[in-house]
């Protein structure tokens, strides 16, 4: 599985399911926090390459409500519609 796969698969699975399951209409992910959970090295820009793909929105079924920050870098932020 490519490294984008495995990060859209993280964040889909550590962060967005449970969001959902809570109950919670919108999440927020940071970059750098994705990155540092996966044990990631000098890979930021593949991190906010996957979350920024088209295919990261439909693959998770959410909408992008706001991106926000620097275009790879670890505060770039994505407010996520669940």
């Amino acid at each position: 599985m490519k490294l984008a796969d495995r990060i859209r698969q993280y964040v889909i699975e550590e962060r967005i399911a449970p969001t959902r399951q809570a109950g919670k209409g919108e999440l927020t992910v940071r970059a750098g926090d994705i990155h540092a959970a996966m044990g990631l090295d000098n890979r930021m820009p593949a991190v906010c390459g996957a979350l920024d793909a088209s295919k990261f929105c439909e693959k998770a079924q959410v909408r992008l409500i706001k991106r926000s920050g620097p275009h790879q870098g670890a505060t770039a932020e994505w407010v996520l519609g669940l």
